[in-house]
């Protein structure tokens, strides 16, 4: 009776020690993941990690080959029935997700993780190497971040010596809509030469005529949803603006200025630097 008890002991403490080490080695190894950010999805292809990517949203398509994989919904609503019936290990969550499916998600005892809107090119970085630290890539993203990083103060060296050129960036209309200085964007203007004019802007909102009073050499109208050459013909009224007297007005795609990686971060800044400083010869 003693050694039967004995043997329910040991076969109990076994199962226990195999289940616990089977739920750690999954949150800190997971094997199936899901992106609902489409610069999470475009991170792990850059960390080489997208066989364990199982499935992400319609709006992850960078790299091509992530069209390919399962959708479950879009930035704003996901099909949580989708996700259950694909029972990842791991679901990395955008600041666009909705709170209430993220806590859903939780009840149901899956380990979602939240990357918030990324305020800064160092906010950028930092959730870079945490992401490679979710999925087992610390030491690949530490690297690439820093050789971002050093071809990124490289730019700066060369830019800070430059006469600063007044930028107002675009993002949105009715109402018109900018980047103030606590975004990664504002760090985009900054690093490749310029001022942000609206960077004392607190919710983004702006209007034409505070752009008037300031006069910026150059405006930059972002293309989210936005028609560019519709833009380009309401600023090109305001025919005092140094902006429109010297034709630079431009337009820029939003796939390539937003949801950056560290590295697309790097490539959009070179365009920019060649928007602002046209003349500027940056190393490639």
């Amino acid at each position: 009776m003693f050694l039967f008890n004995k043997n329910i002991l040991i076969i109990s403490a076994f199962l226990f020690f195999f289940i616990f080490f089977n739920l750690f080695s999954n949150k800190n190894n997971p094997k199936k993941i899901i992106s609902l950010s489409p610069a999470v999805t475009e991170s792990i292809y850059l960390l080489e990690a997208e066989d364990i990517l199982i499935a992400n949203t319609v709006f992850c398509t960078r790299p091509a080959k992530a069209k390919n994989k399962e959708k479950v919904g879009t930035l704003l609503e996901i099909n949580i029935e989708k996700i259950v019936s694909l029972n990842p290990d791991l679901i990395l969550a955008s600041s666009l997700t909705r709170p209430k499916q993220i806590e859903k998600l939780k009840r149901l005892g899956y380990q979602v993780i939240q990357f918030e809107y990324a305020k800064s090119f160092n906010q950028i970085c930092e959730q870079f190497i945490y992401l490679g630290e979710l999925i087992g890539k610390k030491e690949e993203a530490i690297k690439i971040i820093k050789e971002i990083k050093i071809r990124v103060q490289q730019i700066k060296k060369t830019t800070d010596l430059l006469t600063k050129k007044k930028v107002f960036m675009q993002v949105g209309v009715k109402p018109l809509f900018t980047v103030s200085k606590d975004t990664y964007i504002n760090d985009y203007i900054e690093f490749a030469g310029g001022i942000n004019i609206a960077s004392d802007s607190k919710a983004g909102i702006y209007s034409r005529e505070k752009v008037f009073a300031s006069d910026p050499d150059i405006i930059i109208i972002v293309l989210m949803g936005i028609e560019g050459d519709k833009e380009k013909k309401i600023w090109q009224n305001y025919k005092s603006l140094k902006a429109v007297k010297n034709n630079e007005i431009y337009t820029i795609d939003s796939y390539e200025i937003c949801s950056p990686t560290p590295v697309i971060f790097l490539n959009a800044l070179k365009k920019l630097i060649k928007i602002i400083h046209y003349n500027v010869q940056i190393k490639q």
